[in-house]
């Protein structure tokens, strides 16, 4: 039986993955100078958990979970997106009791929707994210907007664009959603089930749908902007005059709108405008959500988050020519003649290591131009061979695999010769 990976899935294999370790490594420090922390978090849910905090109106929750049922007949939900998640968790062990405050997080790891796949977009996919709970300070936007664009920055990318706008207070967005009803609702009949169901409960959603987005009226919708009261509109202001003290450029985009019904106020994404990308072009959203814990049963909680798809993030790397494959390399391969000094080579192997050392040895029983060979391929800085007569004086060959020089070392200096010369090269 030939069993293939499930659809929507992909294999990371080396030299793929550690494209990824370098982005981890890059947004995780990224963090560590904003002094986010980081949390984890189930794969999987309770299914309530996502309808009540992403929105039983989203596609997300209507199309794209994947919803079980355990063996006590509970309803479990992998985790779609994280910030529910971390939301719940944040109630769940009291973090707003906590003396640090906002908390600033992040996350790390696989999320689960079920869609079409396309180049991009995979149904179990992986996503970095942040979160600040606990603030209602325009300022704390501003940060979490300059962390974004900092990891980007970070890992080589500089075709990119940040896209602002606001969603206003509760107040605004009835005023808005009011609004929104009254122009759409001569012609909905001319849009998608989806959207003529979305209307009365959540007609924002309309401006985000992917089949109606040519209609004529999409364009000449009503802008939130047109209908941010004084406190919103302030708000606004401060943000972007943060932003402009930092001297982070932005584009303002009134028709922007997120997936998610827990936003409110500030709400953004990071686009890709490198040649190549591809006709997506969203690497990250997020936004500020400022009635998300009382959702999961906390208390009244500000926050703002974003997450990015690392998919997405390798396709931009990719776009701008910045993704090399990576090659295997190790300090040192030993190379062993013998049944002897095979076995002698299990222990110096074994000392190489435990001195920090990456280093290898043959298991196949190669003849020595195979094992120079593989030593070729692993990229090795020296190799050290060790045969009969090395074994009866003691000693041991080796060799710099950069230059071709070859030195003879006793036995029991051969771990700190090793090591010394690694380190001289690492600091030339």
């Amino acid at each position: 039986m030939n069993i293939q990976i499930p659809r929507g899935t992909q294999d990371i294999l080396p030299g793929e993955s550690e494209i990824w370790q370098f982005i981890e490594t890059k947004a995780q420090d990224v963090c560590r100078r904003y002094n986010f922390r980081e949390i984890r978090t189930p794969i999987f849910e309770h299914t309530e958990l996502f309808t009540r905090t992403v929105g039983d109106t989203t596609d997300i929750v209507q199309k794209e979970m994947y919803t079980f049922k355990d063996r006590g007949d509970r309803n479990l939900t992998l985790r779609p997106e994280g910030t529910a998640s971390v939301a719940r968790a944040y109630v769940q062990n009291k973090l707003y009791g906590s003396a640090t405050q906002p908390n600033k997080l992040y996350y790390y790891g696989p999320m689960f929707r079920y869609e079409r796949p396309q180049s991009g977009r995979m149904r179990q996919f992986v996503q970095f994210g942040v979160e600040a709970m606990g603030s209602a300070d325009p300022a704390i936007d501003a940060e979490v907007l300059a962390l974004v664009m900092d990891i980007y920055k970070e890992v080589g990318i500089t075709s990119t664009k940040l896209v602002l706008n606001s969603l206003g207070d509760k107040e605004s967005r009835e005023a808005h959603r009011q609004a929104l009803i009254d122009h759409f609702k001569p012609s909905i009949h001319e849009f998608c089930s989806d959207c003529q169901m979305r209307l009365e409960k959540n007609p924002l959603r309309i401006l985000d749908c992917k089949k109606d987005r040519d209609n004529p009226l999409m364009k000449s919708a009503p802008s939130i902007l047109d209908y941010l009261n004084d406190e919103s509109r302030e708000y606004f202001e401060q943000v972007k005059a943060h932003l402009d003290r930092i001297g982070l450029p932005y584009v303002i985009d009134p028709t922007l709108v997120r997936g998610l019904d827990y936003y409110y106020h500030t709400a953004f994404e990071v686009m890709a405008e490198g040649e190549g990308f591809g006709a997506i072009t969203t690497l990250c959203g997020g936004g500020r959500y400022d009635g998300l814990v009382e959702e999961v049963g906390g208390p009244s909680t500000p926050g703002i988050g974003f997450a990015f798809s690392i998919e997405r993030l390798i396709m931009a790397l990719k776009a701008e020519n910045l993704v090399q494959e990576a090659n295997p390399s190790i300090d040192c391969y030993l190379v062993a003649l013998g049944d002897e000094a095979k076995d002698a080579s299990v222990e110096l192997l074994y000392q190489l290591r435990q001195a920090g050392i990456s280093a290898d040895k043959d298991y196949l029983d190669r003849k020595m131009k195979g094992q120079f060979k593989a030593a070729d391929r692993l990229n090795a800085r020296y190799t050290a061979v060790l045969g009969e007569n090395e074994l009866a004086d003691g000693s041991i060959v080796i060799k710099n695999m950069e230059t071709g020089e070859q030195v003879s070392q006793p036995l029991t200096d051969f771990v700190e010769y090793i090591k010394r010369e690694i380190e001289g090269g690492l600091k030339a």
